[in-house]
């Protein structure tokens, strides 16, 4: 995303700021109003964002692409990455003030492929969406789920996800056995 399409993403812009601004729109920041924002690979934020956060982080306070009145933020972050916060500070791709402020409460969750225990969970409640959202769902034999449980994951839950929905698809409301998997979730893949 550009850093003009980020900036105006997360706070908003006045109607002319920018060519295609036809009208005054709310930041995500703006938003929620008292509620939860999730800021995803937060690492990949170019640094003059990284400031721009970091000023509302600690102000409470941000401005619309194109505007210099200050309005004020009511929300809480919470921020994730799948990089290491830390070799982003010392590379000097992330701020390690902003990396303070966002590490108040900090959860890490260990990669999919050191606990594939919880692989059937997470596909019953991937199965369980879709068929809310009427796509469809599949049942997956033990032979499948073992295959599956030999996997690497470099992808994690998203990588799950995936492959759910592309069975989903290919066998709607059906069994999916071991021979109906993509060859890589059955050759024991990457670690």
């Amino acid at each position: 995303m550009a850093k003009e399409l980020l900036e105006s993403e997360l706070f908003g812009h006045e109607k002319g700021a920018f060519t295609g601004a036809i009208g005054t729109r709310m930041g995500r920041f703006e938003m929620p109003d008292g509620g939860t924002l999730f800021l995803d690979e937060i690492v990949d934020m170019p640094p003059d964002m990284q400031v721009k956060l970091l000023r509302v982080l600690q102000d409470r306070t941000f401005e619309r692409v194109g505007s210099n009145k200050s309005l004020t933020a009511d929300v809480r972050i919470i921020a994730a990455t799948n990089a290491d916060l830390e070799e982003g500070i010392a590379e000097g791709r992330f701020r390690k003030d902003l990396y303070f402020w966002l590490n108040v409460f900090p959860v890490e969750l260990p990669p999919l492929r050191d606990r594939v225990d919880d692989l059937p969970m997470l596909i019953n409640d991937l199965t369980t969406r879709m068929q809310n959202e009427k796509r469809g769902t599949i049942l997956l034999t033990n032979a499948a789920m073992q295959s599956l449980a030999g996997y690497g994951w470099p992808g994690n839950v998203r990588e799950l996800a995936n492959l759910i929905e592309r069975l989903v698809i290919l066998y709607p409301n059906d069994e999916v056995d071991v021979r109906d998997l993509p060859s890589k979730y059955t050759q024991a893949g990457p670690r």
